[in-house]
């Protein structure tokens, strides 16, 4: 590893460890996420609900369940005696509508055996607004927080800002609802809590959830309220739907407690980030691949023998006796470095003493090439003796 690198690496270290301690002192900002999950603390979870529910709910069991309410009804139905061994109030908080179609019907026909089945969502199941014959209003107001309350001339009025909904009721007569409470808009009271009679049950249809919230049951008197709404349950089991409790909607990632910690969160993508600009200029110096380039073929050889071949067939011995006899002496002075000017018993020697070949095979090639060197004809046979002779000492 260069000493640059090793500077840039320190470098980022020290950033990223500067972000992490800058990350982790400063005041964790408040999660407004509306969860209604009876395990959160945030201002829109539902855990003060819970831990305050035996004062809620005085005298009444309740029960909670995570699985939707076609399962868990269906199964405490008694197909023999058609009525249902469960007996009470169906209690779902939502920042919507959580209920599938089934479960909508199952609710339907839970109301229509005598029970209660309250809903308190800022959106409520098509299929129980067209059976019950409601109709929901989105109404926008002018001022930053609503008047909430209970009955036509209420004794009391709450101001709620934090987590409300602008969803209430319309033309509830056809359906012969009965407004139980109101929530103040610009212009005039729309009813925003309802009670539905089915069957030899009822409906109660809330549009607030953020009333039974952390914040508002700890905010000065809006626990009143909440408390006003939920005495309107009849005695009886409270059957909770409580959401996401014993694992439902967990999320599944394995990054999942990295993401819920803001200071691992990220640190984590600073570091992604980190590692891909590495990359992306690491792979930049590296030099590219360098394409193989087949070498060019060595087409001496050949054209050596083809040359020969001409001589030969033109029968020229003595040029082809001529060529053999420059090439063996070129070869004598590159191998053995010997000056082939005279070739006469001192270069025999020399030849004999570097080459290592027999002192009369040397006498007997130098007596053949200069016989040839001063005969301008020459037979077939003169070029196979003197080829024999050179070729023995190439050996």
């Amino acid at each position: 590893m260069n000493r640059k690198l090793t500077i840039y690496i320190v470098l980022l270290a020290i950033v990223i460890g500067i972000i992490i301690f800058i990350d982790a002192s400063r005041p964790k900002p408040v999660n407004w996420t509306p969860t209604y999950d009876t395990r959160d603390k945030i201002p829109l979870g539902l855990y003060i609900l819970d831990q305050e529910a035996p004062d809620f709910f005085k005298g009444q069991a309740v029960k909670k369940f995570a699985i939707t309410p076609y399962e868990y009804f269906d199964g405490l139905y008694d197909y023999e005696t058609k009525t249902y061994k469960a007996k009470g109030t169906f209690l779902a908080i939502s920042e919507e509508n959580r209920i599938d179609n089934e479960s909508a019907k199952e609710l339907l026909f839970f109301a229509e055996h005598g029970n209660t089945v309250f809903l308190s969502m800022k959106d409520f199941p098509p299929l129980l607004l067209d059976t019950l014959q409601i109709d929901v209003t989105g109404k926008y107001f002018l001022k930053d927080s609503i008047q909430m309350s209970l009955g036509r001339k209420p004794a009391k009025k709450y101001w709620f800002n934090e987590g409300i909904g602008f969803t209430c009721f319309d033309s509830i007569e056809k359906s012969g609802a009965t407004a139980l409470g109101y929530q103040d808009s610009s212009d005039k009271a729309q009813p925003n809590f309802i009670r539905v009679p089915f069957g030899e049950g009822q409906f109660l249809l809330h549009t607030q959830p953020a009333a039974f919230s952390n914040f508002h049951l700890l905010k000065s008197d809006h626990y009143q309220y909440a408390e006003n709404v939920l005495s309107y349950f009849p005695k009886g089991t409270i059957y909770w739907h409580s959401g996401s409790r014993d694992g439902e909607n967990i999320s599944s990632s394995p990054f999942r407690y990295i993401n819920s910690q803001p200071g691992l969160k990220w640190a984590f993508r600073i570091g992604l980030i980190a590692i891909f600009i590495f990359i992306f200029f690491n792979a930049k110096r590296k030099q590219r691949i360098i394409p193989e380039v087949t070498p060019l073929k060595n087409t001496t050889v050949d054209f050596t023998k083809t040359i020969g071949n001409l001589y030969y067939q033109e029968g020229n011995h003595h040029t082809i006796i001529e060529k053999k006899i420059i090439y063996f002496l070129e070869h004598i002075r590159n191998e053995y470095m010997i000056d082939t000017y005279s070739l006469d018993e001192k270069f025999i020697e020399k030849l004999h003493l570097k080459s290592g070949k027999s002192f009369e095979d040397i006498q007997k090639s130098v007596s053949l090439i200069k016989k040839h060197r001063h005969q301008f004809q020459s037979t077939e046979a003169d070029v196979i003796e003197i080829n024999k002779a050179i070729e023995k000492l190439r050996l």
